[in-house]
């Protein structure tokens, strides 16, 4: 056990909030500062993209499709945090009148959520601004919210954890080291990566807190809820997947075959997939902490609920490979 993991939760809370208050940033002053997109830099690196794995693209190509993703990306983080902001609000409500650390943190964590929409409402616009029209993203905000809070709060509070390690993973594995990305897109998720570090800290501890209180029962509950959150993201992906796949080959400015043109489409939504889903459950950080609430058959229920996304998956990484 690392010193880290070590500490109380009170400890930990009081670490975020100091975190949380030395990095604090401002949308215009720190990320934005008056920069437009230019679309000459890819957004996201093929790491993410899986593009690779489309090798009849040229690089001007390659280069739109890592736009398309990258434009998606952030606005499924503006659509997450719009049900992660008021899951914390709800939440907050339980330190109200107890440990008043712990519901600092929570508000704090609350309050940058929000100014994250706001951020991501404003590379929606100047990605609009500059890349070609037609480009649509789909999910309903409001009713995904609606449908995720509709759950319960452990099953929430998994896949958030989840969503926020991941987002840490991808900026430093992948976009971090890239120098051929956007500088404006880079720092969107520079400064991103910096306040949900503390997130997924609070999201892990809030996530604890709450699985004391289940019973079995109860948690069995909460596993077929994180199993119905699951099959709904992979839905949002395969609606979105379609039309970015759709937006591309309409403005990549050549006519592709009809195998290229189904490879793009099942290359757009296998990337999808990786991105949301098996990067995500296949995070250590995850995987570890989630093995360590669960019994061995609720894991093997929830791993075969997985099974099919992550084995299409892994199975079009490796017939591309070859």
């Amino acid at each position: 056990m690392n010193a880290i993991q070590a500490e109380l939760p009170s400890q930990r809370y009081a670490r975020c909030i100091e975190v949380s208050r030395r990095i604090r940033w401002d949308i215009d002053r720190d990320v934005i500062r008056g920069r437009r997109f230019d679309l000459s830099h890819k957004f996201l690196p093929d790491g993410l993209t899986e593009v690779d794995r489309l090798p009849f693209l040229n690089a001007d190509e390659r280069r739109l499709m890592s736009q398309v993703q990258g434009r998606t990306y952030a606005n499924m983080f503006r659509l997450v945090e719009r049900f992660v902001g008021a899951k914390m609000l709800e939440v907050g409500r339980d330190h109200a009148l107890g440990d008043q650390i712990a519901l600092e943190a929570v508000m704090r964590f609350t309050e940058e959520e929000l100014k994250h929409q706001e951020l991501f409402r404003r590379i929606e616009i100047l990605a609009g601004e500059d890349m070609p029209t037609g480009y649509r993203f789909l999910p309903p905000t409001d009713d995904v919210a609606n449908f995720v809070l509709g759950k319960s709060t452990w099953a929430i509070l998994a896949l958030t954890c989840c969503i926020e390690i991941v987002t840490q993973v991808h900026y430093r594995q992948s976009m971090e080291v890239d120098d051929s990305l956007s500088p404006l897109f880079k720092d969107v998720f520079l400064f991103h990566w910096k306040e949900e570090s503390q997130h997924a800290i609070i999201d892990e501890l809030e996530w604890l807190r709450d699985d004391a209180k289940l019973d079995a029962t109860a948690r069995d509950a909460a596993i077929s809820d994180l199993i119905e959150l699951i099959g709904a993201v992979d839905g949002l992906l395969q609606l979105q997947a379609k039309a970015d796949a759709e937006y591309f080959l309409a403005n990549a400015g050549r006519t592709f075959t009809d195998h290229e043109q189904a490879r793009v489409k099942a290359g757009m939504l296998d990337a999808y997939r990786w991105q949301y889903i098996v990067s995500g459950v296949e995070e250590p950080r995850f995987s570890k902490l989630l093995t360590s609430l669960i019994d061995e058959p609720q894991g093997e229920r929830l791993g075969a609920s997985l099974a099919p996304i992550v084995q299409r998956t892994l199975n079009s990484v490796m017939l591309n490979q070859m």
